[in-house]
């Protein structure tokens, strides 16, 4: 089965490799059309997961990443015009030069070939992926996880009946549609065809790529994201971006899990800082320093086990711990964190500058949420993947991140002397 796909996967990258930029946009309108005109048979089958994901007990953190709402919808049928938009890196001349040997030499940008991308429930990778992998000439399989079998074999069809109707083949996105655990293993190993594989998901999916595949993997997505409050904060401003961090989507990857307050603060900013969360129904985690400055506050605190600051929440809770100055801050992000997104809030430059040359993250903030990791913030249109390793691509991947280079010459008949 797999061996077929990743053939005429192959077959069809070819095709895109050699297309117009407006072609790849006509494709993608169309795409983002069909999506809306469909949007009621993509409903229902998202209904179908999370009626499954329901019975069989899903936390509320993984139910809101599988849901689809017709906003939802809207917003990533946007994302995909958005894409439309952007300037398209595919024949893009990066640096060049006239050598001595008379040889015109220049390095362009072309497609990766053929994509793989593996994720759990997250239904808007579907649409997502399969937007920028298009734009830069890459075909892609995908492999869901069962959580969102229906909705991604609903979407999957609209993509393929916009490839269609624009007269290529449908092989350019395709889904691994059955949920045998055994064809992941083979697609890790299905090097013959696939060029990169991205997986999406929990830190056992990124091991699993990690040790088993044979294809180049781009890790990340795992966010295990700090905030560290220094002792010179407007409290009112600061308590706003913590707010933001931890609950304007609990369940998305750049949402803050640990807060780091400097200990000459703590006094007065906990009891705000617990009135805020107690607001928002956010329960804390309270190191044994914190507990007692929280205790007495509005906001459900338990203790904190040491094992929490390993690993994300995606969900109401945040953990909180007290630091003595910023670099006791930067070595617990450096233990703790997952080289995703940290925030340092102040008002001080110097101490700004050294966090940012501190802290070894993908994404670094001054000031601002660790939300705002994201392709679309970032103005990459929908993103396929937030990196946190540091080869080929770093932080969120937009359409650079899906094309490569390739080395050409030109010359008069030259031969080398």
């Amino acid at each position: 089965m797999l061996e077929q796909m990743g053939k005429a996967a192959k077959q069809a990258s070819w095709q895109l490799a050699v297309l117009s930029t407006a072609k790849k946009n006509q494709v993608l309108s169309v795409m983002a059309d069909r999506l809306e005109a469909n949007s009621e048979a993509i409903l229902l089958a998202n209904e179908q997961d999370m009626a499954q994901a329901r019975a069989t007990g899903m936390s509320e953190a993984l139910l809101d990443r599988l849901l689809l709402t017709p906003a939802r919808l809207a917003a990533i049928a946007n994302d995909v015009r958005q894409v439309c938009r952007l300037n398209d890196p595919v024949g893009h001349v990066l640096d060049g030069n006239l050598l001595d040997s008379g040889l015109k030499l220049e390095r362009r940008r072309v497609p990766l070939g053929v994509i793989g991308v593996i994720y759990e429930a997250r239904p808007n990778v579907t649409i997502d992926v399969a937007s920028l992998c298009l734009k830069t000439g890459n075909a892609v399989i995908l492999r869901g996880g069962k959580e969102t079998h229906n909705t991604n074999q609903a979407t999957v069809k609209v993509i393929q009946q916009a490839l269609e109707q624009c007269g290529l083949p449908a092989a350019a996105v395709q889904a691994i549609d059955s949920p045998d655990r055994a064809l992941v293993n083979e697609l890790l190993r299905l090097d013959r065809y696939v060029d990169m594989l991205i997986p999406r998901g929990g830190a056992g999916l990124h091991k699993l790529c990690r040790e088993q595949s044979t294809i180049p993997v781009i890790t990340g997505g795992i966010g295990v994201c700090h905030t560290y409050v220094d002792a010179d904060v407007d409290f009112d401003k600061a308590l706003a971006v913590i707010e933001n961090a931890k609950i304007q989507r609990p369940s998305a990857c750049n949402s803050l899990e640990t807060l780091l307050v400097n200990r000459s603060i703590a006094a007065e900013f906990l009891p705000a800082l617990s009135a805020k969360m107690a607001a928002a129904g956010v329960t804390l985690h309270a190191a044994e320093n914190a507990l007692p400055l929280l205790q007495g506050g509005p906001a459900t605190v338990v203790p904190v086990n040491a094992e929490d600051y390993d690993d994300e929440w995606l969900s109401l809770d945040l953990n909180v711990l007290l630091v003595d100055d910023i670099d006791q801050a930067i070595d617990h992000i450096r233990t703790h964190g997952t080289n995703h997104s940290d925030a340092i809030l102040t008002r001080s430059l110097s101490s700004a500058e050294h966090f940012v040359r501190a802290v070894d993250s993908s994404a670094v903030y001054v000031n601002a949420s660790t939300r705002f990791t994201d392709g679309g913030q970032f103005g990459l249109g929908a993103e396929v993947a937030v990196s946190t390793q540091k080869l080929h691509a770093r932080g969120p991947m937009g359409l650079d991140a899906l094309t490569t280079y390739k080395w050409i010459g030109y010359g008069d008949d030259l031969v080398r002397s």
